[in-house]
C-alpha cells in the first residue's frame, strides 16, 4: 500500500508540474512583439507603395515634359503663323511680312508643373536699332504740348497719368532713359517697356500665355497641351507617343518628329481615353455596358410607348385647324390619321342639324342647373 501511494503521488506530481512555467509577463511580451512586427510590415508596405507612386508620377512628368518640348519646337519652327493667326490676325500679318524681320519665341513659364507655354514677338534690326515713338517721350514738361494735352484729356485723367508715372518710378526706380547708368539698368528698362501698356509709354510687348483655344485642333500640338492640362490622352496621340518619346538619333528623325506633331490631320478622330491616374468617377456617372434584364427592357418599352403617345397627341393638337369665329357651323370628319398629322373633311352643317345640336346643348345646360340648385 505504501508503495502504491508513493507511486500515485509521484505520477500526479509529474503530470501537474510543467517543464517550463510561463508567466503573464512573458505572454504580454510575446503579444507586443507580434503587434510591433505587424506594424513594421504595414509601414514597409506603405513606404514601398509611396516609392512606386513617386516613380510612376516622375515617369509621367518626364513624358509630359518631353512632349511639351516637341510642342514648343514645332510651334517655333513650323506652325508659328498658324498659331499667331489664332491669337491676333493683325500681328500674324506683320510677322509674315519679310521686311519686318520678326521672330516669335516660345518658352515655358509658371511656378508649378506642368508649365504653361508663353510667347513673345522680337524684332531683329541687325544692329541698326529702331525708333519707338510714344507720347511720353515727346510730351516733355517744358513743352507747350503738355498744357494742350491737359486740356484735351481733362484735369482728372491728366492727374491720374502723372500719379501713375510717379508710382512706376517709386516701384521700379528705372523708368526713363535718364535713369540708365549700367547695362543691367538698360536691360531692366527694356523689360519694363515691354510689360508697360502703350497708354503709359510702354511697348506692350510682354510674354503672353498660349491658351488651348489658340491652337488648331487639327494638330497633335492641341492633344499634347490638352493632355498636359487635363490628363486625358487622345487616340492619335497614344498611337504616336512611343515614337515621339524616343531620343532622336539623327537630324532626319528629329525633323520627322516635329512634322508629326505639327501635321494637320482630320479633326474627326477625337475620341479620348481616360488614363489610369484620372479623376475618380462617381457611381452615378458610370455607364453600365452589360445586357439589360427583361424587366428593365419591358420598362423601357413602356416608357417609349408613353412618349410616342404623348408626342402624337401634341402633334394632333398642333395640326388641328382653328375654328371659325363666324356663326356658321362646320362638320369635321377624319378621313386619314397618322402619328404626325390627320387629314380631315370639313362640311357645312344643315339647319336641321344645327337646331338639333342647339336643343341638345340647351337640355344639357338645364340638367346642369337642376343638379347644381341648392337644397332647402
Amino acid at each position: 500500500m505504501k508503495h502504491w501511494k508513493c507511486f500515485s503521488k509521484a505520477s500526479v506530481t509529474d503530470v501537474l508540474k510543467p517543464d517550463k512555467p510561463c508567466s503573464g509577463k512573458d505572454h504580454k511580451v510575446h503579444l507586443s512583439n507580434t503587434v510591433k512586427g505587424t506594424a513594421v510590415q504595414q509601414t514597409n508596405k506603405d513606404i514601398s507603395a509611396q516609392r512606386i507612386q513617386r516613380a510612376w508620377l516622375s515617369h509621367m512628368d518626364k513624358t509630359i515634359f518631353q512632349l511639351l518640348k516637341h510642342t514648343i519646337r514645332a510651334a517655333e519652327l513650323r506652325v508659328t503663323h498658324q498659331i499667331l493667326k489664332e491669337v491676333s490676325p493683325l500681328e500674324a500679318e506683320l510677322v509674315k511680312d519679310p521686311s519686318m524681320k520678326c521672330k516669335v519665341r516660345f518658352r515655358f513659364s509658371g511656378e508649378t508643373f506642368p508649365p504653361v507655354i508663353v510667347f513673345k514677338i522680337f524684332l531683329h534690326t541687325e544692329g541698326h536699332g529702331y525708333n519707338y515713338f510714344s507720347g511720353k517721350k515727346f510730351l516733355k514738361p517744358s513743352s507747350e504740348a503738355v498744357a494742350d494735352a491737359c486740356k484735351i484729356m481733362g484735369k482728372r485723367r491728366f492727374c491720374h497719368q502723372v500719379m501713375e508715372e510717379e508710382r512706376f518710378f517709386q516701384k521700379f526706380k528705372i523708368t526713363d532713359e535718364i535713369d540708365i547708368v549700367t547695362l543691367q539698368d538698360y536691360m531692366q528698362y527694356s523689360s519694363l517697356l515691354d510689360e508697360t501698356p502703350a497708354s503709359y509709354g510702354g511697348r506692350n510687348n510682354y510674354w503672353r500665355k498660349l491658351n488651348l483655344k489658340n491652337i488648331p485642333r487639327t494638330m497633335i500640338i492641341y492633344d499634347i497641351v490638352h493632355y498636359a492640362e487635363s490628363g486625358i490622352i487622345s487616340h492619335r496621340l497614344q498611337k504616336e507617343m512611343k515614337y515621339l518619346l524616343q531620343k532622336p538619333r539623327t537630324e532626319e528623325m528629329r525633323k520627322h518628329q516635329l512634322r508629326i506633331v505639327s501635321e494637320a490631320r482630320c479633326p474627326s478622330s477625337f475620341p479620348t481615353i481616360q488614363p489610369l491616374y484620372g479623376p475618380y468617377q462617381q457611381q452615378s456617372q458610370i455607364q453600365h455596358l452589360g445586357r439589360r434584364s427583361k424587366r428593365a427592357q419591358m420598362k423601357v418599352e413602356k416608357m417609349k410607348k408613353a412618349y410616342k403617345m404623348a408626342k402624337e397627341k401634341n402633334a394632333s393638337v398642333g395640326t388641328e385647324p382653328q375654328t371659325d369665329t363666324s356663326h356658321t357651323k362646320q362638320k369635321k370628319t377624319v378621313i386619314f390619321s397618322s402619328p404626325s398629322s390627320d387629314i380631315m373633311k370639313v362640311e357645312p352643317m344643315s339647319d336641321e342639324e344645327l337646331k338639333k345640336e342647339e336643343k341638345e346643348l340647351f337640355a344639357w345646360c338645364q340638367g346642369l342647373c337642376i343638379n347644381s340648385s341648392p337644397s332647402y
